[in-house]
């Protein structure tokens, strides 16, 4: 199963040491490289660099910044290939930053 998991800023950030917190990312991103539970994954631009579109009878409407509301900013992402949300869970615990955002997992429909 493929799994979805969302790097949130939290609403109140925990500080990490500088550097340290880069590293120890690197390191999660290789282990699961290596083991091959991440399928693809990247930083994002802040939501100022956002753009929105809909399509409305026919008309087509973009708009600047994010439109999503989320509690904190989606800062990144990673896909993950994993046997069930019980195995993606104990992957995205290990995270080094589940301890200062909010990392949310959900399965990719099928």
């Amino acid at each position: 199963m493929r799994f979805l998991m969302l790097v949130c800023r939290d609403s109140v950030p925990v500080q990490a040491p500088a550097g340290r917190a880069g590293q120890a990312v690197e390191q999660w991103v290789t282990a699961m490289d290596d083991r091959r539970v991440r399928v693809a994954g990247g930083e994002l631009a802040p939501e100022v660099e956002a753009v929105a579109v809909r399509v409305r009878d026919g008309r087509r409407q973009v708009a600047e910044g994010a439109f999503l509301e989320t509690q904190g900013a989606l800062l990144g992402f990673d896909l993950l290939e994993c046997q069930d949300m019980a195995e993606a869970i104990d992957f995205v615990a290990a995270h080094p930053l589940a301890s200062r955002c909010v990392l949310e997992i959900r399965p990719v429909m099928a």
